[in-house]
């Protein structure tokens, strides 16, 4: 796995207060082999495994949070994604 980078504090606050609503939301992310990939899944678990931050979905993707690109529409800052639009209906 490449070196692993946090995500900003407040991002990370966010995703706890969207996992526990416990509602589907829309998640933009990269895959391990660099995918742009999108979900709509309910966050279940925020966990730590061998000193990587990690995101458990409902439809049983483990994304590793420095993949992040977006989550409910709201873009992860600091990591260059800022006036993007995931969006592609």
């Amino acid at each position: 796995m490449s070196q692993y980078q946090p995500i900003d504090c407040n991002y990370y606050d966010l995703l706890e207060a969207l996992a526990t609503k416990r509602q589907y939301i829309r998640i933009h992310y990269f895959s391990e082999y660099h995918e742009f990939c999108t979900s709509d899944a309910i966050i279940k678990d925020l966990y730590i495994k061998d000193g990587y931050e990690y995101m458990l979905l409902s439809d049983g993707n483990k994304v590793r949070l420095d993949r992040l690109i977006s989550t409910d529409g709201k873009i992860v800052p600091g990591k260059g994604f800022d006036g993007i639009s995931c969006e592609c209906d």
